[in-house]
């Protein structure tokens, strides 16, 4: 059974919370999260990306970065800008996104769950990826981004919600990007033990968003066993950030492709390559956005395309019955000689929070010559395809609102 936890958190002083959030590190590039901290200059992006307190010629991975990091952070908790909690309690997250609420429960989940199975993953990491976050944490001795993490919904669980929302939140403010962020402790120990007496009774819990943080917390984890003596499993290194979601109040949105070349064939001759695989219907010049799985849209030369699937493509496979896996497999790789997505320049993606006019605009501007649109991958597939212990292709799910980083750290 999962083996969630309450912690002590690192978190910012009430009247600085909404100063301090920032979106996840890596959706920026350097000089955007530059330009960021301009903005907000106590934003979380100085120490998650402490390459911008350099000149450009300092490598973003040079040592030197790592060393900021943690100077600012602790001389944030020096300054009184952070505080930290006096006993170990759960924290509710609630985000609100376009009239619609997620509520998380904020806590620390062990790293064997995440080696032993409890804690599913959906995606494959790269080692690469994780190097940064691995010297980012050692470093600071902090987790300072928390994992997304999802869960079958527990009426245990919702009703503590529930209670603890009649309550004034200590955080509640809404961020540049419209996004409602509020925040309660549950300091209360009969409720502390409910909420771990009802982890105690879930056997799943689903990595949602956060893959490659997960396995470096993970990976440090195991770094300070090897150094420590007498090591017991109740060290703080053993346990990650996290937020937890019951799925039905999480929503996944479409992660569309925009391709730059149609690997030397014509356009014609392309769309009678599809036309072996799909069936193909003009649109026009309005956006196609598809409404059922299993039918994509295909934006070329101002005009938009339906692709259907024909059904012998379909299968009862978890994996190769997925929307995205339909088009990597029977197009992107067959046709446009895109074998591995994670790698190819030739290929970018755009979530769908950026809309068919996101699309668009990378066609319109000639960097890309055509663009799919895809219908959002299910929480439920997502759950089906961890528990059969399967991997999803990359770029699979956009989850959106994203959780801020600096609102919560857990200090190892």
């Amino acid at each position: 059974m999962a083996d969630i936890r309450p912690f002590a958190a690192v978190r910012p002083r009430e009247d600085l919370a909404e100063k301090i959030a920032a979106l996840p590190y890596d959706v920026y590039s350097r000089q955007e999260a530059l330009e960021e901290i301009k903005r907000a200059p106590l934003s979380f992006l100085r120490i998650d990306r402490a390459e911008t307190s350099f000149p450009d010629d300092v490598d973003t991975y040079d040592d030197r970065v790592y060393a900021k990091a943690a100077e600012l952070l602790n001389g944030m908790i020096e300054k009184g800008e952070f505080v930290t909690d006096e006993k170990p309690m759960f924290y509710l997250y609630e985000l609100t996104m376009e009239g619609r609420s997620q509520t998380g429960i904020v806590a620390v989940a062990a790293a064997s769950d995440y080696e032993n199975g409890i804690i599913k993953k959906h995606e494959n990491t790269r080692a690469d990826k994780e190097v940064d976050r691995i010297r980012h944490v050692d470093t600071c001795s902090a987790q300072t981004g928390p994992i997304f993490l999802g869960y079958r919904d527990n009426k245990v669980l919702s009703d503590i919600v529930a209670l603890v929302k009649k309550t004034d939140p200590v955080y509640d403010f809404i961020s540049p990007d419209g996004v409602g962020h509020r925040v309660w402790l549950v300091s209360n120990d009969t409720e502390i033990a409910a909420i771990r007496g009802a982890f105690d009774t879930i056997s799943d819990i689903y990595i949602c968003d956060g893959h490659h943080r997960c396995a470096s917390a993970v990976k440090v984890c195991n770094m300070r066993k090897e150094k420590s003596a007498g090591v017991t499993g109740e060290e703080d290194f053993n346990y990650f950030l996290s937020v937890l979601f019951p799925a039905d109040e999480l929503k996944i949105m479409d992660y569309n492709r925009v391709v730059r070349d149609l690997n030397g064939l014509s356009e014609s001759r392309f769309l009678d390559r599809i036309r072996k695989k799909f069936d193909i219907i003009e649109k026009g010049v309005e956006p196609f956005k598809p409404e059922k799985p299993h039918e994509f849209g295909l934006y070329i030369s101002g005009k938009w395309y339906e692709l259907q699937a024909k059904s012998d493509l379909i299968t009862d496979d978890p994996v190769d019955r997925l929307d995205v896996s339909i088009l990597q497999n029977e197009l992107l790789s067959p046709i446009l000689n895109i074998e591995d997505p994670r790698t190819d320049p030739r290929i970018n993606f755009v979530g769908g929070i950026h809309g068919m006019k996101g699309l668009m605009d990378k066609v319109d501007s000639n960097e890309y010559i055509c663009a799919f649109s895809l219908y959002p991958t299910s929480i439920e597939e997502l759950f089906c395809v961890a528990d059969m212990g399967r991997l999803m292709p990359p770029k699979s799910t956009w989850f959106e609102p994203k959780l801020r980083s600096g609102l919560f750290i857990h200090r190892i």
